[in-house]
């Protein structure tokens, strides 16, 4: 925890098992902090890996997009960058279709199916029982494409392979070494394997909106557990690690909340070390 009230202009934040509680619903201490930081001027950017529209209820939960500091929120885990004031896509990365097929086929020889996604729907071969989890845990439009070898081949912001760990790990270990430099492959949480765009993330899309909005990287804050995090974590100025993150994350960050999600970890540090309260 910081001693002092740490100079910050803006705040991105994770969604699930950090701004959110294991409901997925916004403890009410951390829309306290948000809003009383968001009329302080600071800006406040929803960051996660759900496409546009899944993030949306979140932001009416904090009722802060009508104002400047409310106004961006960074989707499809850095790949898309949103305007609400203008209502528009202002920054926005995408996988190529060679990768793409490529992921698909090493993931069909397993057994698995994978899905690509729009910012209100996710696209997939054949529904399963693991798209229908992505589904309804994203609460989007899911969609079985008949031909979606040709329909792959418009690029997309990312693909997700969701499966259980133990066979997604091999699948991990084996698309990294494919690909190498030419796109971003990781777990976002154990059962949902995630490619995306080269030198695409979180952080990367908070360090480019903080040059647009023209604050800077010294003054970014990013909240965050898991391994989508992790650019977050490392190019903002403050990296603030969940207690309930991974030990992976909690090691690199510059600070660890007190509390975790469920006891509103996020608006704790807000109000300790942002507010000065």
């Amino acid at each position: 925890m910081a001693k002092e009230k740490l100079p910050v202009s803006l705040i991105a934040l994770d969604l699930d098992d950090t701004l959110l509680d294991k409901d997925t619903l916004i403890p009410e201490k951390n829309v306290r902090a948000l809003r009383r930081a968001a009329a302080l001027g600071i800006y406040i950017v929803l960051c996660s890996g759900r496409a546009e529209d899944a993030i949306l209820p979140y932001v009416r939960t904090l009722n802060i997009a009508g104002t400047q500091a409310g106004r961006y929120i960074i989707a499809i885990n850095g790949c898309s960058i949103f305007d609400l004031h203008s209502r528009k896509q202002i920054y926005s990365r995408t996988v190529a279709p060679d990768i793409l097929r490529h992921a698909d086929k090493a993931a069909e020889k397993l057994g698995l199916r994978t899905e690509v996604y729009s910012p209100d729907t996710i696209y997939y071969r054949e529904e399963t029982k693991w798209t229908k989890l992505d589904v309804d845990l994203c609460g989007l439009k899911g969609v079985a494409v008949p031909d979606y070898d040709a329909f792959m081949e418009k690029g997309f912001p990312k693909m997700l392979i969701p499966g259980e760990p133990d066979v997604l790990q091999g699948l991990q270990a084996q698309l990294k070494a494919d690909f190498g430099e030419r796109a971003v492959v990781f777990t976002s949480k154990p059962y949902f394997l995630e490619v995306l765009p080269p030198n695409c993330g979180k952080g990367e899309a908070v360090s480019w909106l903080a040059e647009h909005i023209g604050i800077g990287q010294e003054g970014t804050m990013g909240f965050g557990d898991s391994m989508n995090d992790e650019s977050m974590i490392r190019l903002c100025r403050y990296g603030v690690a969940m207690r309930n993150g991974l030990d992976y994350i909690k090691e690199i960050a510059d600070f660890v909340t007190d509390k975790d999600n469920n006891e509103g970890g996020v608006g704790d540090f807000i109000q300790n070390c942002v507010l000065g309260d």
